[in-house]
């Protein structure tokens, strides 16, 4: 039955993505971003990012109803980023922006806001990056003061994807103790709205465009119900929202990977030079089916993460593995799709052009390639007794 439902989500997403990728062709950020979130909306695919418990789409067997499925989520992604990665950035964002808020959200606010972010009507973000903190969320200066009765936030946040456009910030502030504790015990997650008094945003641009930039908070003002879980148990509920989101990104990774290695195809077969087709240059040959073997040893990586982050487990070393390979192999199949094309892989417009920077940016947001690499060397050393 799972089967039977991931392949139906695949499919969707695959009619959404040949819809969108000529709507949004040309289009600015904004524009396009807007319209994105409205197709994968229509379609019924943002209900995926939202628990079933608060207005999202029935899970069918594949994560708890309260709970988004990572299957669900990485069946999703990889179409959909072979289309378009804004159809895959706004897709995910709803998610990744307001999954705190279900994990560890009052009832009477999940029941309010969290029906609107699975129907596409609000607009999710998620802030935890600072220009002081990356990796390390224990950097985190923006602090959350207790006065009168209220919390107080002040500080800035960086890189964040919605930045300007999304109604819900989801965000990590410090309640106690300084930057650089380590951050277990100091930090606490809140909700705010995007239309909170002392909230402004100012956008920026990167290689592969999307709405992002930074979040500047000054004296921001709210009470007790926007605190997600405990006062001083922050650190947790990020962990666990990129915990549960982290796989996806590596299916992603893959989606762009798999375009890529459809375009070099495409292009070998059909461009002819010295008399041959370039599918007759032993080199080349060589070179696809060196991506396409990656390229599947990174999707089984992806399906086997997954299922475990699914089945409830922490699966640390399973979803890092998908996250580190997943995004590195991405970069080298879409560099190797730009060689195939020659000059025209480097004219800014090209498919292949386009994907080489979409997937950049995926080595380091949600644990840089290094963090991943930290993460499962503990791992492996914890299990065998190493220090």
């Amino acid at each position: 039955m799972s089967a039977q439902v991931l392949d139906a989500l695949r499919e969707a997403a695959r009619a959404v993505g040949r819809a969108g990728e000529p709507q949004l062709a040309g289009l600015d950020e904004t524009a396009a971003a807007t319209r994105a979130l409205a197709l994968v909306a229509q379609a019924g695919l943002t209900a995926w990012t939202v628990p079933a418990k608060w207005g999202g789409a029935p899970t069918r067997g594949l994560a708890a109803d309260d709970d988004v499925s990572c299957r669900a989520l990485c069946a999703l992604r990889g179409p959909l980023a072979y289309h378009s990665a804004m159809l895959d950035v706004m897709l995910v964002m709803q998610g990744l922006g307001s999954y705190s808020l279900a994990r560890s959200g009052s009832e009477a606010a999940r029941r309010e806001l969290l029906p609107r972010v699975a129907r596409g009507e609000l607009v999710a973000a998620f802030g935890l990056t600072e220009p002081g903190a990356g990796s390390d969320l224990g950097l985190i200066a923006t602090r959350a003061e207790r006065v009168g009765g209220r919390w107080r936030i002040s500080g800035h946040k960086t890189f964040i994807s919605n930045a300007g456009v999304a109604g819900l910030y989801t965000l990590l502030a410090r309640t106690c103790g300084e930057p650089g504790d380590g951050g277990k015990g100091s930090l606490t997650m809140f909700a705010l709205r995007g239309d909170a008094a002392g909230l402004a945003t100012r956008r920026f641009e990167v290689t592969s465009p999307h709405p992002i930039g930074d979040v500047l908070l000054e004296r921001v003002e709210v009470g007790d119900e926007s605190v997600l879980g405990e006062v001083g148990g922050g650190l947790d509920v990020a962990l666990a929202t990129l915990g549960r989101f982290r796989t996806s990104v590596a299916a992603a990774a893959n989606g762009f990977a798999r375009r890529a290695l459809d375009e070099s195809l495409r292009r070998l077969s059909t461009r002819a030079q010295f008399g041959k087709p370039l599918a007759l240059n032993q080199g080349l040959a060589f070179d696809v089916a060196e991506m396409d073997t990656r390229l599947r040893a990174a999707e089984l990586l992806v399906h086997e993460a997954a299922e475990a982050v699914d089945r409830g487990e922490r699966a640390i070393e399973e979803v890092a593995r998908a996250k580190l390979f997943s995004t590195e192999n991405a970069s080298y199949v879409c560099d190797r799709a730009v060689q195939h094309f020659g000059g025209q892989g480097v004219v800014r417009g090209n498919i292949v052009e386009q994907l080489w920077r979409d997937v950049r940016a995926l080595r380091i947001y949600e644990g840089t390639s290094e963090v991943q690499k930290l993460i499962l060397s503990r791992a492996l050393f914890s299990r065998h007794g190493g220090s």
